[in-house]
């Protein structure tokens, strides 16, 4: 194995650490296998992905595992079964190099191994040794228990010695579910019962994970302890529960293991088992001691973990040994909750029947029935809604149908609206802060998702048009959704709302449909005020030259300067005619006119706005003012003149027509 040696550190002095990498693994690559030197000279514990090795890990570092292996500060000393030939050059000593070693695999699919100190510089980089198995564990693997025996009891072996990181041979008889060599071994050397590998687990703890019924047995009966824990603070019995090893638990519970101890995040066996839906191994606990209703870290019991799980069995075990079904994790969210969150809707009904608070709200502010409406489960807000009480549901400051409009959840909007939840219940201040719109009611949600079915069933239930900072009209008539347009208009929306901060001498809402005349006529017709676009305080003056809105918010923006930006001055012409169907006598200012000088073909607009007004024309907006728009169509007129009474032209498209043509359009923006 070729490494840098201190020529090439010279010579590529310059090179970063990551460089330098590079070209000791390109060296690597090119040097024959049989120079490659082993990291350590004793056999690792086989690997957990190979049937035929132990795991062991891959870094780790020697601070670290000395202080593990022992309490005193003197490095751990490891066990040398044989003695290969040494390398021709060798890497660091693990035992004593002071950093981090660390094992990676190049494009081709070799292993490397790195040795990096404390301030990152690397002090040695090579392919990864081949390790050779130890006569003794290779004899545990295969199951020959006199040659274990014998190799045991040769002269100078000391079995209370690791061959990697506190793997002993102990560990590795109890990870091959050797029983009769782990026999062996007890008799030779007892003191290794309760030696710890490199993460603390006992012989026991990998008996446990192992399902080694047998070698649990024989390591119990021989007085191994069975409450030891591993750096997680597992134990045998905790192990147990998680692999459902119902036989084992027994003989550990036989044996005294305690019943509570908590893992570093505070769990117990009984949370295990209940997490596996075991009701055999949770009546063994039970019956022995264990605690129903204790938490882990973040508050959450065990009947909690049940109900968030779906684990019915083990649920209505704890139920009937008094557990608490109210009970709250840290968070606050009960049971009940969990349950509707995760859409367990046998969990639901039963704690319901039960008598669950459904009213329990968490930290968050939300109840049961806000998350089941937010998940859109129809089954589970029909056994909530009798349960869940409105005047609570208000003091939340949100209500379902917030939830539900905004994940459109049609038919649970449905079902709340039916079960008599306000359809104009608001936001409280903190969450409609937490939009950039400030919205506040379901309405404007469903506008602002397009859904014309949510908005038409919000509006056939009364929700108001004006409860919104920003009106839901505004909203759906930036999106060009006519539609939606056309159902709040007929519901009493106001065409002519001020927006606050937003100064304009003519109605907002004209900004956003300026490229879109036949959504602009349909708010002409619904009473937008035209007159006011007319109305410049320069007339027929000199203009100043336009300013940006940017450069003073405070000022009121005036129509002839907002259709002379670039995005709409080219509709202009389109825009100012259609305008002046709807206003009498006015008089133009001069930006309006020097827009429409520039293209001949607007010069009919700037004729036809010039003074007199046709009498005909002023006999239609007097009519208009008087005759609400739904008789309009009902006048006893010949239909030529009707059709101008509308404001319609030969081949104009109504409102269904509009509509239709608008389905398209919504489905482009849905999607």
């Amino acid at each position: 194995m070729a490494t840098l040696s201190f020529e090439d550190y010279s010579l590529y002095s310059n090179l970063s650490d990551d460089e330098l990498l590079q070209l000791a693994i390109e060296r690597s690559l090119n040097e024959p296998s049989q120079s490659e030197a082993p990291l350590l000279q004793q056999t690792p514990p086989p690997r957990e992905n190979q049937p035929d090795r132990a795991p062991f890990n891959t870094q780790y570092q020697n601070a670290s595992a000395a202080r593990r292996n022992s309490s005193s500060q003197n490095p751990p000393v490891y066990a040398h079964y044989s003695s290969p030939n040494p390398p021709n050059e060798k890497p660091p000593d693990p035992k004593t190099f002071n950093g981090t070693i660390s094992r990676f695999m190049t494009g081709s699919g070799k292993r490397m191994v790195t040795y990096r100190r404390l301030d990152e510089s690397i002090a040695y980089i090579g392919p990864e040794p081949e390790d050779e198995e130890e006569p003794i564990f290779k004899a545990i693997r295969v199951g020959n228990t006199a040659r274990v025996k014998a190799l045991a009891l040769t002269p100078g072996t000391n079995l209370m010695l690791p061959s990697k990181p506190g793997w002993l041979a102990i560990h590795q008889a109890v990870w091959y579910n050797k029983s009769d060599c782990l026999k062996a071994l007890i008799s030779v050397q007892p003191g290794m019962l309760n030696k710890r590998a490199d993460r603390g687990e006992t012989p026991l703890l990998v008996a446990a994970q192992r399902d080694s019924l047998d070698c649990a047995i024989v390591l119990l009966e021989n007085g191994a302890d069975p409450d030891t824990k591993n750096y997680d603070k597992e134990t045998p019995l905790y192990k147990a529960c998680e692999l459902s090893n119902a036989a084992l638990v027994a003989a550990l519970l036989n044996h005294g293991a305690e019943l509570n101890v908590p893992c570093i995040q505070g769990w117990t066996a009984l949370q295990e088992a209940v997490v596996r839906n075991n009701v055999e191994i949770c009546q063994m606990l039970v019956t022995a001691g264990a605690k129903i209703n204790i938490p882990n870290e973040y508050g959450i019991t065990p009947l909690f973990t049940a109900a968030q799980t779906g684990s019915m069995a083990t649920l209505r075990f704890l139920i009937k040994q008094g557990a608490d079904i109210n009970t709250q994790a840290a968070d606050g969210n009960t049971a009940l909750y969990e349950a509707a969150k995760n859409r367990h809707e046998e969990v639901v009904e039963l704690l319901l029947s039960l008598n669950a608070d459904a009213n329990r709200p968490g930290r968050n502010g939300l109840m049961p029935l806000h998350v089941a409406a937010q998940n859109g489960d129809e089954t589970i807000v029909s056994m909530l809604i009798p349960k869940t009480s409105k005047p609570r549901v208000n003091r939340c400051g949100i209500s379902p149908l917030h939830m539900a409009a905004e994940r459109n959840r049609d038919e649970v909007l449905e079902m709340l609206l039916d079960a008599g939840f306000n359809s104009n219940a608001l936001l409280n201040e903190e969450r409609s802060s937490r939009y950039e719109d400030r919205r506040r009611t379901a309405l404007y949600f469903s506008v602002a998702n397009v859904n014309l079915d949510m908005v038409s069933l919000l509006l056939n239930h009364g929700a108001a048009t004006d409860l919104d900072t920003l009106p839901p009209l505004l909203v759906a008539a930036r999106q060009g959704a006519v539609q939606t347009v056309t159902l709040l208009l007929e519901h009493g929306a106001d065409v002519n709302i001020t927006v606050p901060g937003l100064n304009t001498t003519f109605p907002p809402l004209l900004m956003f449909c300026t490229q879109d005349p036949p959504l602009l006529k349909l708010l002409l017709d619904h009473g937008l005020k035209a007159l006011p676009c007319f109305t410049c305080s320069y007339g027929s003056k000199p203009h100043p030259p336009l300013r940006s809105q940017s450069e003073d918010r405070t000022r009121t923006m005036e129509f002839c300067e907002m259709v002379s930006s670039s995005t709409v001055s080219r509709w202009v012409g389109p825009i100012v005619d259609l305008l002046l169907d709807y206003v009498g006598h006015m008089t133009m200012c001069s930006r309006l006119i020097d827009h429409l000088d520039s293209y001949s073909e607007w010069s009919r607009i700037k004729e036809k706005g010039e003074p007199p007004r046709s009498l005909m024309h002023l006999c239609r907006l007097k009519i208009c003012s008087l005759v609400p728009k739904r008789r309009l169509k009902r006048l006893p007129l010949p239909p030529r003149l009707l059709r101008f009474v509308q404001h319609r032209r030969q081949g104009d498209l109504d409102s269904e027509d509009l509509e239709s043509q608008d389905y398209n359009r919504t489905h482009q923006i849905l999607c």
